[in-house]
């Protein structure tokens, strides 16, 4: 492995154990759909489904973690 994959990974590691939570990608953190009119001026649209509104995101790498760590208390306990 080289050492910019390796501190790319530490980094990733460190961000998701520091901050597990991350912007929603479809409305981009406002838990919303922001919504033209005809006229061209913005509007609130209906609430953004995949985040249930709550504009948060598990990131990639804690969903993992809290995967694999669920799965060893399961088969340790």
């Amino acid at each position: 492995m080289t050492p910019a994959l390796l501190a790319v990974t530490l980094c990733y590691v460190a961000v998701c154990a520091a901050s597990p939570f991350g912007n929603c990608r479809k409305c981009n953190g406002w838990g919303f759909q922001m919504k033209t009119d005809r006229k061209g001026r913005q509007k609130r649209g209906k609430d953004c489904r995949r985040c249930k509104a709550t504009g948060k995101r598990i990131r990639v790498g804690r969903w993992l973690y809290n995967r694999w760590a669920r799965i060893y208390r399961s088969g340790t306990g």
